[in-house]
């Protein structure tokens, strides 16, 4: 039978534990950075929009201005729903990465998990 060091225990309670543990917090870290910047960049486009209708809406001065002013609100209006539509499949597709990731990330230190009983069996 034979002796495992303490070097081998470290390495090997690292490749079960600590080294999963950090590559999901990586891919945590990774994904909420993501979607802050996905975030920040849509309330930035969404304040814009808004900003620029009021200097618009302070520039009417008569009725032909103000009819002009409301006939722009309607391509406001279309583009803010494309602005928000396209926004939420960025959502979508930032978590369906997520999930992928995790799911393969899961599959490997299974896997590692698995080789590394094996190996442990076999030196006992």
């Amino acid at each position: 039978m034979r002796t495992i060091n303490t070097n081998e225990m470290t390495q090997q309670f690292d490749n079960m534990f600590m080294a999963p543990a950090r590559a999901f917090a990586a891919l945590n870290v990774d994904f909420a950075e993501k979607m802050f910047n996905a975030q920040l960049d849509a309330s930035k486009a969404y304040v814009d929009t808004s900003m620029a209708q009021v200097r618009s809406l302070m520039n009417v001065k008569d009725a032909e201005g103000l009819r002009s002013y409301m006939e722009g609100q309607q391509n406001v209006a279309k583009e803010l729903a494309e602005r928000v539509k396209g926004d939420a499949d960025k959502v979508v597709a930032l978590q369906q990465d997520f999930m992928q990731q995790s799911q393969k990330l899961t599959e490997e230190n299974v896997k590692q998990a698995q080789e590394t009983a094996t190996k442990m069996s076999k030196t006992a």
